[in-house]
């Protein structure tokens, strides 16, 4: 019996080390005018280390709100939330500043780059929190492995859409966290453009081994991924084990 429940325990760490986000009953309400509104209302979700996976369903459905928890932007108002090991859900401000700058790198679908800031600096600004002092170095290294080294200098006004979000993607990759939140990133973007940027952001979560979770509304782009989870009316409905 002791064998049988030691190779039991031993299963059990196994599959936790290689869960990176596991998601039990998750719930997310915010007050409205009207009252309470229920966004999340039980999400079941477990993705494993390294692995790649779509998000898709209709607008409302609550995956930006599903974002904002894993990157710890938001509190979950019931369920339990673990990201890389850590209880999203007791954690104070600070835990979960520490717990963003080690763990989360996030593109969104408007950049929100610092327009008073060179690429350069953008893109070194979680490394400067993170007290590196090769913020700049790496920085410079993250803008030419996306194809901007001539363009360092430049602040965001100077550069096209497309432009702004590969600074955006080398700004969530340079510390290489664990995981990459995508919140519709090709969605400023023109067809040709979206699609260079999603090659350059399949092709760094490869090269890294970081496990992304994209939010899309394009069905096909989802199916880059390993797996396709749904969500419909704050809920998963299909794709929810890892």
């Amino acid at each position: 019996m002791d064998a049988i429940a030691s190779h039991s325990r031993s299963l059990t760490e196994d599959n936790e080390a290689d869960t990176l986000i596991a998601a039990r009953d998750l719930r997310f309400r915010v007050a409205g005018a009207a009252g309470e509104v229920n966004i999340l209302r039980g999400v079941d979700l477990t993705i494993r280390r390294g692995e790649a996976v779509g998000l898709v369903g209709p607008s409302g459905s609550g995956k930006t709100s599903l974002l904002m928890l894993l990157a710890g932007l938001e509190r979950p108002t019931g369920g339990v939330l673990r990201v890389a090991g850590q209880d999203l859900a007791v954690m104070d401000e600070d835990a979960l500043a520490r717990f963003r700058r080690e763990t989360v790198g996030i593109v969104f679908q408007a950049f929100h780059l610092v327009p008073t800031m060179t690429a350069l600096e953008n893109v070194a600004v979680p490394l400067e929190f993170a007290g590196r002092r090769d913020a700049f170095e790496r920085a410079a290294a993250a803008l030419e492995a996306v194809g901007l080294g001539h363009r360092i200098g430049h602040y965001p006004g100077q550069l096209s859409g497309g432009e702004q979000q590969r600074v955006a993607l080398a700004r969530a990759t340079v510390a290489e966290p664990p995981l990459l939140l995508a919140d519709e990133p090709t969605g400023n973007l023109d067809r040709g453009t979206g699609q260079a940027v999603m090659d350059l952001l399949f092709g760094l979560r490869a090269r890294l081994g970081t496990t992304l979770l994209l939010i899309t509304h394009d069905e096909h782009l989802a199916e880059r991924c390993g797996r396709v989870v749904r969500m419909e009316d704050g809920r998963v409905v299909e794709g929810m084990a890892g």
